[in-house]
């Protein structure tokens, strides 16, 4: 099926998604998670076939994590499209509700977004999520993944699909691109008409391409050069177990830190101990010379260092005179994706709060908390780093938009 065929089914059937009611759209995510489960050998089998192809194409360890699936990843997977089914319904809900001095009864109503396109890379995670989001949502979505992915992708956007469609949803809801070729991803970008909002997800390259040359509304999502600062005020001890888990964790996602920068009067104090618990959770440290000093066996870091999203176990470190060079940095090479400071001085922490230009900013946490799960979102469709029209986790409302209702009773102008 061609890309303009999906695009033109897809659009026909978010008309339709938005008269089913959430009973259905319900009904429809637990048959997804079981389904999911059901189907758990048939989706490792198709994942184990594109990590074979990725090995052969000599593809490094983060790109290997982010494509693996397992039982409990898919199992993680089946509980997060439950949890969705639980909460709140966002559609036909009203807001500020009013009567206006004319006898005009006014509100606005959240409605679907409609139909929505996403491309990504090899998170096959990605295609379970978009499509559990959307059919909450009661919007219609197109998926269009990378080569990488392509077998994964596939057999999980067929089983949720029908899965779906036995409780009443339109097949064409769920649109699913085979073509992994740049032509399709194209025709999607410039899918005037039928796509209502495209969302990129997936490296820097993939992101900048969506946003410069889309014709279709786009939402930027992901880029995450994430910055820990430790205040003169911190408490090392918490400073340190909140960076090594930051970087940790998981290096390979947007949410994970990739420069520290520590203040020069508690950096003598705090960089040797932190340094060493980072060596040990086997991260290559890159320090500026003043750094350098303290710990001398570090790697010199140099311009590109500040501005790289690394994506593995390499961090970039800063020493600066003050919170607002501290400030002054993540301005001029962060992505607006999520930073964090650790202080115990509370004046600290409120005036980085209002400096800092972000999607979440923290104190006292770690960054690897910007996710809709976490959030108590159910799931995420990417994480926004723009402002409009929304920021940070997607999770369901933010996949909805509103519409004026007015009841009159007779009124003109």
């Amino acid at each position: 099926m061609s890309t303009k065929t999906i695009t033109s089914r897809a659009k026909h059937a978010s008309y339709e998604m938005m008269t089913i009611k959430e009973p259905v759209r319900n009904k429809a995510l637990f048959e997804m998670a079981d389904a999911l489960e059901k189907h758990m050998d048939e989706i490792l089998a198709a994942n184990r076939a594109d990590m074979d192809r990725a090995r052969e194409r000599e593809k490094n360890s983060q790109f290997l994590d982010r494509l693996e699936l397992t039982q409990q990843r898919i199992s993680q997977m089946a509980r997060g499209v439950r949890d969705l089914a639980a909460l709140p319904d966002p559609i036909a809900e009203m807001e500020d509700v009013r009567t206006l001095p004319n006898g005009l009864l006014i509100g606005k109503q959240r409605v679907p977004l409609g139909c929505i396109a996403i491309i990504y890379e090899a998170r096959p995670n990605v295609t379970a999520d978009s499509i559990s989001l959307c059919v909450k949502s009661a919007n219609a979505v197109i998926l269009r993944g990378g080569s990488d992915a392509i077998d994964s992708n596939r057999v999980i956007a067929d089983i949720m699909r029908s899965a779906a469609v036995q409780c009443g949803i339109p097949a064409d809801a769920i649109g699913f691109v085979d073509d992994v070729s740049r032509q399709s991803a194209t025709e999607l970008m410039h899918s005037v008409g039928d796509v209502d909002v495209l969302i990129p997800r997936g490296g820097k390259e993939l992101i900048q391409a969506v946003v410069r040359e889309a014709t279709v509304p786009v939402i930027q999502t992901g880029a995450g050069v994430c910055h820990v600062y430790v205040d003169d005020r911190a408490d090392t001890e918490m400073a340190c177990r909140i960076i090594v888990n930051a970087k940790c964790s998981r290096p390979s996602v947007c949410n994970a830190a990739e420069t520290l920068l520590v203040h020069r009067d508690i950096a003598e104090r705090f960089l040797p101990g932190c340094a060493a618990a980072l060596r040990e959770n086997g991260v290559e440290l890159r320090g500026c010379e003043r750094t350098r000093q303290i710990v001398p066996d570090m790697l010199p870091a140099d311009e590109t260092d500040w501005a790289t999203e690394y994506g593995r176990l390499i961090l970039s470190v800063r020493i600066v005179d003050s919170l607002e060079d501290a400030v002054s940095h993540i301005r001029e090479y962060g992505t607006g994706h999520s930073e964090c400071i650790v202080t115990q001085e509370l004046s600290h922490a409120d005036a980085f709060v209002k400096m800092v230009d972000a999607a979440a900013v923290y104190v006292n946490a770690s960054t690897r908390f910007t996710d809709g799960f976490e959030y108590g979102l159910g799931a995420e469709i990417g994480i926004s780093t723009q402002k409009l029209h929304a920021r940070g986790p997607m999770g369901l409302r933010e996949l909805t938009s509103y519409k004026y209702i007015v009841i009159g009773s007779g009124q003109v102008r």
